[in-house]
Formats: structure tokens, sequence, C-alpha cells
């Protein structure tokens, strides 16, 4: 067995006495001397011991020098080393050497750890508040647990605390109960609110949100003769005017300006001036906005957009356009906001031939960025034509797109209808560095399948192909959708045999297509084979798979399809939605089965569902007895469909 390394301490320092010889023995071996004691420990004024800088120093080396071994404490070589030199730290000594150890769990242990060292130490307020500091910059979720522990210690050793300490614990808890003990503090250690304890008491009820409480702070501070700087004063007029405590966000403003306790500046006018907008009152936004201007205040994109703002509530077209003209004039470069606060007036006013004017005023500024803003946000509000314009100048006057702009025109033209162009803003977007994804394609695809123009669909596809990028199941499905619409059932299962061989697999949706297709064109029994198939692959079928074969056997009257086929879906917990018992409900009342219906409608208001219109003829016909063939029809919004059973 190896016998462990025993590390011994090293003294670093002796103590050094002035002594003078008084005598000496005969035999030279011994000698009396007389030693001066060391002087008294410097103080200050206030008579407080001066801390030792070497002291502090070599107490700081040793707690946060790495162990040299795991039996090492840092705590024991501390004291190890003070009691070799018969020393004792002061309670300011201690606060000092706290303010090296950035270590909250380092400091705290320390702290404990100090009254071990000398049964007359005793912890004072500005040790406690270099603790409070430190804790109060600590990210542990248990430093408030820590530090109400240290306010109940003060309490139980009864020690007083200062201002300070009051003013760090309002900054450190800042809300709550906690925030009201800390201002029961000031009572209870008889102590006197200065001006940054004021300061920090309102931040604190700010930040909880309590505008009206930081307001009585407020008057309390001015009555008491101290006062806010302007971050202060900014702060709590924001909070009143977004806590809509008009009168006095008045009354603090008034403050600064009769009383001359803060200059206003740019923040301060922003804030009026957004509060009074807010509430409609444009004027008088307006008056404060020529304050700021006349006070020297140079407005900021904030300041401009605030009053630009205030302007479009207040439906100023031509003020807010001068002012916008302004804004430039003075290099203050618009913002994205800003154009959709002059975008948005425009249109809500009706004047969006203004906006040529906006886009030549501020052409300096004009970036791919903002024109995508503009395409991307009329393309929205459906102003396609205005939208195609402003993205033609992009085209035109940037050498490089932007893909969301681009998007969203295609969007836009498909949504118009404007097939032509879309297909030609697919067919020339790699002119600007871009590169066309399944989205796009897939985009055009759902809008020629919406108008049944299927030889620009084949056309489109077969560039899709050979320039890439490859179709994904998005696009067959909506390739499979779209012929089965136009009644094109070769091309619609030649797609989804092609989706079959590709690398993509059929799914329920892609399934659902097909049968629809089948099923409306007549192929009934193509349209059950290949509802059969997709059970065999595993793919389940939904409310949709089975509410379009119903519908195909209801239509061919094979009604017993129709209900075993309703059967399999209960049985296979697909739970039949209102369409579906339409459906059935009309299947069954065409062929007078009669009672049939009537078990059917119960089922259907078992389940929780909704009777609509169409439910309500279905019934009236079964009152009236009458099931004859004619009827007007409505489409069928799952399948397309014409199967409203009105008479």
């Amino acid at each position: 067995m190896k016998t462990p390394h025993i590390f011994h301490l090293r003294r670093c320092f002796a103590t050094k006495y002035t002594a003078r010889i008084t005598s000496t023995a005969p035999t030279g071996r011994s000698l009396a001397a007389e030693v001066t004691p060391p002087p008294p420990l410097p103080s200050d004024p206030r008579g407080y011991l001066l801390p030792r800088r070497d002291l502090i120093c070599k107490a700081t080396q040793i707690l946060l020098s790495p162990p040299p071994s795991s039996f090492s404490d840092p705590f024991s070589d501390l004291s190890d080393y003070l009691q070799s030199l018969s020393l004792s730290l002061s309670p300011l000594e201690a606060s000092e050497i706290l303010k090296n150890l950035k270590s909250p769990s380092l400091a705290l242990k320390f702290f404990h750890f100090c009254p071990s060292l000398s049964p007359d130490f005793r912890h004072e307020s500005f040790t406690y508040n270099r603790l409070f500091l430190i804790l109060s910059k600590s990210t542990n979720p248990a430093r408030f647990d820590q530090a109400r522990d240290l306010l109940s210690q003060m309490h139980r050793n009864a020690v007083r605390g200062s201002i300070s300490t009051v003013n760090i614990l309002v900054g450190f808890f800042g809300s709550g109960e906690d925030l009201e003990r800390c201002v029961a503090l000031v009572k209870k250690w008889d102590l006197r609110l200065n001006a940054y304890t004021y300061k920090c008491l309102l931040q604190a009820y700010l930040r909880s949100r309590d505008s009206s409480t930081a307001f009585q702070v407020y008057r309390d501070m001015v009555t008491r003769g101290y006062k806010l700087d302007i971050f202060g004063y900014n702060m709590l007029l924001d909070a009143l005017a977004k806590d809509e405590k008009v009168d006095k966000a008045y009354k603090v403003f008034e403050d600064m300006m009769k009383r001359r306790y803060c200059e206003p500046d740019v923040f301060t006018y922003t804030i009026m001036i957004r509060m009074t907008g807010k509430a409609g009152k444009t004027e008088e936004s307006l008056a404060f906005f020529e304050a700021m201007l006349a006070k020297g205040c140079t407005p900021n994109v904030i300041g401009y957009n605030t009053m630009i703002e205030a302007l479009a509530k207040g439906r100023m077209v031509d003020k807010a356009i001068l002012l916008f003209s302004k804004m430039v004039e003075n290099d203050c470069q618009p913002n994205e906001f800003t154009y959709s606060v002059i975008l948005n007036l425009l249109v809500a006013e009706g004047k969006l031939n203004e906006l040529d004017n906006i886009v030549d005023i501020s052409k300096k500024y004009m970036n791919k960025q903002i024109y995508s803003y503009f395409v991307r946000t009329l393309s929205k509000l459906g102003h396609a034509s205005e939208a195609h314009r402003l993205f033609c100048n992009m085209w035109n006057f940037h050498d490089k797109g932007d893909k969301d702009a681009c998007m969203s025109m295609l969007e836009s033209l498909c949504s118009a209808g404007k097939m032509t162009e879309a297909i030609d803003l697919l067919n020339r977007i790699h002119e600007k560095g871009i590169t066309t994804d399944t989205i796009m394609y897939n985009t055009a695809f759902t809008a020629l399948g919406r108008l049944k123009q299927i030889s620009h669909i084949h056309d489109l596809y077969e560039k899709m192909k050979q320039d890439g990028p490859p179709p994904d199941i998005f696009t067959y499905n909506i390739l499979i959708s779209s012929f089965g619409r136009a009644g094109r059932i070769d091309l619609a299962v030649k797609f989804f045999e092609e989706l079959e061989n590709s690398d993509c697999k059929p799914d329920v949706i892609s399934y659902n297509s097909l049968i629809n297709c089948l099923g409306k064109n007549g192929d009934i029994d193509e349209a059950h084979m290949r509802f059969k198939e997709m059970q065999e692959k595993g793919l389940n079928p939904d409310v949709v798979t089975y509410s379009t074969l119903i519908e195909c056997f209801g239509k061919t009257d094979k009604v017993e399809m129709a209900c075993r086929l309703f059967d399999e879906m209960l049985a296979e917990e697909c739970t039949p939605n209102l369409i579906t018992y339409n459906i059935l409900l009309d299947c069954l009342e065409r062929c007078g089965r009669t009672a049939e219906a009537v078990d059917l409608y119960s089922k259907l208001k078992q389940q929780g569902l909704t009777p609509d219109s169409i439910t309500y003829t279905v019934l009236e016909r079964l009152q009236s007895g009458g099931h004859g063939k004619l009827r007007f029809r409505r489409q069928n919004p799952i399948t397309g469909w014409v199967v409203s059973p009105l008479r």
C-alpha cells in the first residue's frame, strides 16, 4: 500500500518586530530585549479601521487558487494562514474580499465562514450589501431564497441596514411581496429615501406594470424636492401612455416643461405623439411634433413613423405623404414599417395611385426588400395589377431577384387567373438568380387545374421534368386531381402509374383523387378496385375516401354497397362527417328506404353533428313521401360531385 503524500502549508510571511537589547548574560547565551509594539492599525475619520490591502490580496489569492490536492480546503488554508500570524479580519476587509469573489456560491460560503475566524467578528451592513450585489448578478434560481435568508439573518442578528441595502434589494427583487417588504425596511430601519431610492422604486413598479403606484412614487419624489433624469421620465411617460392614463402623462410632461425639471428629448415627444395619435387626437400629435422641431430635436425613424402613423389614423393622406417626403429630404431612411403604414393608408382611402409618388420620393432608398414588401402586401390585399407593376419595376432595376417577392407575385397572378404572366414568370425567374422549386410549380399547376387548362399543365410538366426540380407527391396529386376534374381519365391514370414508378409513392390523397376521377366518370368498378388496392398496400381510407365511394354507389342506385361501405367505415373507426350522412340519407330517400333513413338521422344526432339545409331538405322529402328524380343540385365540397338532394 502506498503511503499518501502529506502536504505542509508553507508560511509565506512573518511578523516583524522592532526591539532594543537591554542586558546580556555573562556567558553570552541569553539576552534581554525591549520590544516596541507595532503601531495601531490606521482608521478613517469615522473610526473604521482601514482595510489592509496586502491581507486582502493574500486572502483572495488563497480562496481563488486551485487547491494543490483533493485533501486541501481553501477555507482551512485561509484560517491557518491568519492564525499563524495572529491576525483577524475586519468586516470591511471581509467586504473587500467578497468584492473579488465573482462566484455567488463561493461568496456565500466565505460570508458564512467569516464568523468562525474570530468570536468578535460580526457582519455589518456593508458586508451584507456586498453579498446582495453578488446575488443580484447571479442566474441561480435559488438566488431569491438566498437573499431572503440573508434578510432574516440580519433581523436575527439585529443588523441595521442602510439606504444602500434598500436600493440594492429593490433593484434585485423588483416586484410582488418582496418589493413591499423592501419598502417596509425603510420604516423598520428608520431610513430616509434618497433620489436613487426613488428612482429604483419607480423603475421597479414600472417593470411590474404598475404605473399607478409608480406615478404615486413620482409625486412623492417631486414633493420631497428630488428630480428624475430623462431616462426615468421617459420610462414613466411611456408606461402611463401605454396604460392610457392620459391625464397623468400630461401632468408629468407639464412638470418637465413648466418646472424645468428635465428637458424633453426626441423620445419624450415621440411618446406623447404616439399617445395622442392612438387617442385620435391628430392635431395634438402634430403640435407635439412641431414643438419637438422647435426645440431643435431631430426626429429619428421611430419619431417619423409615429407621426405618420398618427396622421394615418386621422386619415390625413396628403399630410402623411408630405411628412414622408420631409423624412426622406432629411436623410432619414424609411423602414418597412414606414412603408406599411403609408401603403395601408393609401389602400384604405382608395388612393393607390399615390403609390408611384411614394416610390419616386424615396427612390434612393428603394431596394429589392422594399419592392418585395410592396409586392407581397399588395398581392395579399388583392391588388394584383399594382403588385405586378411594382414587380416589373423591381425586375427592371435590380439584377438579383427576391424569392419571396417572386413567390408572392406568382401566387397573385395565379389567384387572378393570369396564367400567361404566371408561366412567363416561371420561365424567366432564373434570369434573376432564383432557382425554381416544386412549390412554385405546384402553385401554377393548381391554378391551371382549377381553370381546366389541360394543355398548359402538360407543357409545364414537361418543362419541369426537363429543367427541374423533380415533381414531388404534391405535384402528382395536383395533376391527378386536375386531369380528373377535366374528365381526362386516361391522363389521370397515366400520372398515377408514373407516381407508382417514381421515388414517391401514392398516399391516401393520391388514391382519393383517382377514385373520385374514376367514379365521377362512371367507372365505379375500377374505383372500387382502387379502394381495395389502397387497403392492400396498408393505406387507411379516410372520411373523404368512404364518402366518395358511397356517393359513387349512391348515384348508380347500388344502395346495398353504399350501406355496406358505411358500416365498414364505422367498423374501421373512421368517423363519418355531415357530408357522409347527407350523401347516404339522399341515397336511402331516393330508393324509398324511409325507415333506414330515419335510423341514419338518429345516428347523426347521436354523434353530435348539426344538420344543415341539405339534411333538412332530405327530411322534408321523407315526410312528404316524394321520391322524384328531378332535383336542383349543388357541388359537393369534398369530391366536386353534384350531390345535393334538393328537389
